[in-house]
């Protein structure tokens, strides 16, 4: 592959396992409201007001730490104990220090990737946090461009990646594939057993520039073949 092909990669459960911190600290946080609702409820809760909340808080731990207590706050009526508050902004911290666990296949993956084209890093969420998961997961030096955006848009893929031919791969359909179809590029989806429902989307399976592999492991293939 030519040197002015982009290939872009997604951090969070597309290079490394993200979601399922979240769901350990909502499963933590489901039992210490056991007594005033149960873990459906919580969930279906919590995530109304996650989806409330992106305008103001934007993705990452802390948003869903503010949404986490806000939720607890309403199902207690507002009656909530402060070393419950107390135990979710324990939860929070801990999650912002959670060691780094690559997916299978991350590292080869980039580098194959750098061996055929120019490599960015595109995603979203909390700068500091992402700049600290980018660093733990020693795959940095490897990109030739890191972004940390507050969403992911055509208009943001546009800007990335320009005019050139470019693809870009992660696990969100929402997020990696359908906005850098929109911009022009190819969307090469990358499922993961945990998608947070908010990124969920129907695949558009008939558009001529996606694709979708099993595992980063099938990456090397697929870009040579659409060189």
């Amino acid at each position: 592959m030519a040197r002015d092909w982009i290939i872009g990669f997604d951090a969070d459960d597309t290079l490394w396992h993200n979601e399922r911190v979240f769901r350990m600290t909502q499963e933590h946080v489901a039992a210490l409201l056991s007594g005033h609702t149960g873990a459906a409820d919580l969930a279906e809760r919590l995530l109304a007001a996650e989806r409330r909340n992106l305008g103001h808080y934007g993705y990452g731990v802390k948003g869903f730490m503010l949404s986490m207590i806000e939720t607890a706050v309403e199902v207690t009526g507002e009656q909530v104990p402060s070393s419950v508050i107390s135990e979710i902004l324990a939860a929070g911290q801990e999650m912002l220090a959670h060691p780094i666990d690559l997916l299978p296949h991350a590292r080869e993956a980039v580098e194959a990737a750098a061996e055929r084209g120019r490599v960015v890093l595109l995603t979203k969420g909390d700068l500091l946090d992402q700049e600290r998961k980018l660093a733990q997961s020693g795959l940095g030096d490897l990109f030739d461009d890191v972004r940390i955006v507050s969403e992911k848009t055509a208009q943001v893929y546009a800007s990335a990646f320009g005019e050139g031919p470019a693809l870009m791969v992660g696990n969100s359909l929402k997020s990696d594939v359908l906005p850098a179809i929109e911009a022009g590029h190819y969307g090469v989806h990358v499922p993961h057993d945990l998608t947070w429902a908010l990124e969920r989307a129907d695949a558009p399976e008939d558009h001529p520039r996606f694709r979708r592999i099993a595992d980063l492991g099938a990456l090397p293939a697929l870009i040579d073949a659409l060189s």
